[in-house]
């Protein structure tokens, strides 16, 4: 951080502790809104707001306090969801250790891969869920019998976790409900059961490889747990299509930042 006067240093230390609980609070509010992973808006916004308040960071300590995001909506969406019967708790518990073990080797990667292979990776994620976004992902309401590839594919959702920041959801709602046959609302349900699960390993990992900043960790995972109950409250009242358009542009805006950060300048 950059160095200021005492009272100037306190002024600089309350505006970030701010700043970062507002990303929380962004990131909560659009997440309940769209079920979309916090990560997907924690990390570009950490990456832009830090550093107008003389706080460096790269893109994997961004991952890494992301994680204490995830794992905040994980704990309280999972005990909503537990009350209201939704989670495949015998799933959850079934298919979580595919993810944590992919979470630990994603968030292995996170801490050796260099930062431009991270970054695009990230930005390809952004550009698949502004994707999604627009075109509206196909849903199955119908009990099937699960694929065989269930597990390889939520390996690889614990993998995008580790090394991303993301809850993991964008991957694990599509391969419950499409893949293991489970309703959608209850692939959303157990997804975020199995995501509380999957982040506390990652964060450990993280913790371990000295990257995680606990203090910025916290502000964001306080903005994100106040800003998840105020999304709730306000998915009804927003025209869900126009909100999707505009956070789609946003993310595909985001994507082309990250590539020219770390890709446009040779």
């Amino acid at each position: 951080m950059a160095c200021y006067p005492p009272d100037r240093e306190a002024t600089v230390i309350s505006a970030l502790t701010l700043a970062v609980i507002g990303v929380g609070l962004l990131a909560g509010v659009l997440g309940a809104i769209l079920g979309l992973g916090g990560g997907v808006v924690v990390v570009p916004a950490l990456e832009f707001v830090l550093p107008r308040f003389g706080q460096a960071i790269t893109i994997q300590q961004a991952v890494a306090i992301s994680q204490i995001g995830v794992l905040a909506v994980g704990l309280s969406g999972a005990a909503a969801y537990l009350q209201r019967g939704l989670v495949r708790a015998r799933t959850g518990y079934l298919l979580s250790p595919y993810t944590i073990l992919g979470g630990a080797v994603g968030s292995f990667l996170g801490l050796v891969l260099p930062a431009r292979a991270v970054a695009t990776v990230f930005a390809l994620l952004l550009l698949y869920s502004a994707y999604n976004l627009l075109r509206g992902l196909k849903r199955v309401e119908v009990e099937r019998e699960p694929s065989r590839l269930v597990p390889p594919a939520m390996t690889f959702a614990g993998v995008m976790s580790g090394l991303l920041g993301i809850g993991g959801g964008t991957v694990q709602v599509p391969v419950l409900n499409l893949m293991a046959g489970v309703p959608i609302r209850e692939a959303i349900a157990t997804s975020t059961f199995i995501m509380g699960l999957t982040a506390v390993g990652n964060a450990l990992v993280y913790q371990a490889g000295g990257l995680l900043d606990l203090r910025l960790a916290a502000g964001v995972a306080l903005g994100v747990l106040i800003g998840a109950r105020a999304g709730a409250g306000l998915q009804s009242r927003i025209p869900a299509n126009r909100l999707k358009l505009v956070f789609s542009l946003l993310l595909i805006f985001t994507a082309l930042q990250l590539l020219w950060k770390y890709w446009g300048n040779g």
